[in-house]
């Protein structure tokens, strides 16, 4: 098995705490509300959102997937810090055995944040993944990041 590591950043002009509350701590309540046409519900199937906890994400109808299902690996609350594993889909992966997901948030100068994604593919004997394998995920991913920070540029109150 080998890995494959990914890494992205975005800056933004939310706090970091705000981000984190959002993104980490609050998602399955968050994130269906404001990006419903593609994510129907996220839902703990085990445990309570702290490490160890199970969440599903299950996807608007008409995609390519119907759901995916990730364990929280570590949560850092003072850090910002959340690592999580891409565990179980719908859809069978033929090239990857799991994604260990790291996401930080660290303040930057002008009272906002980078947001700091690392994802390591751990993939089948033999196999190889370039980028383009798994492109169409990253730019999703970014574009729920985007939403959730126009939500909280609009919304200045939540999670502040």
């Amino acid at each position: 098995m080998a890995i494959t590591c990914f890494a992205q950043e975005f800056a933004t002009p939310i706090t970091p705490s705000r981000m984190f509350k959002a993104l980490i701590l609050n998602s399955h309540n968050l994130i269906p509300k404001i990006a419903p046409q593609g994510i129907k519900s996220i839902d703990f199937v085990e445990g309570d959102g702290g490490v160890g906890s199970i969440k599903q994400t299950n996807f608007a109808d008409g995609g390519h997937l119907k759901y995916l299902k990730h364990r929280i690996d570590a949560l850092d609350a003072e850090n910002l810090v959340c690592k999580y594993t891409l565990i179980e889909a719908d859809v069978v992966f033929d090239k990857i055995e799991s994604v260990a997901y790291e996401v930080k948030f660290e303040a930057s100068g002008d009272g906002g944040c980078v947001c700091k994604m690392t994802s390591e593919y751990h993939t089948k004997a033999g196999m190889e993944l370039k980028e383009e394998d798994i492109k169409q995920g990253k730019d999703k991913a970014m574009g729920l990041y985007k939403v959730v920070e126009e939500y909280l540029l609009a919304n200045p109150s939540v999670y502040a």
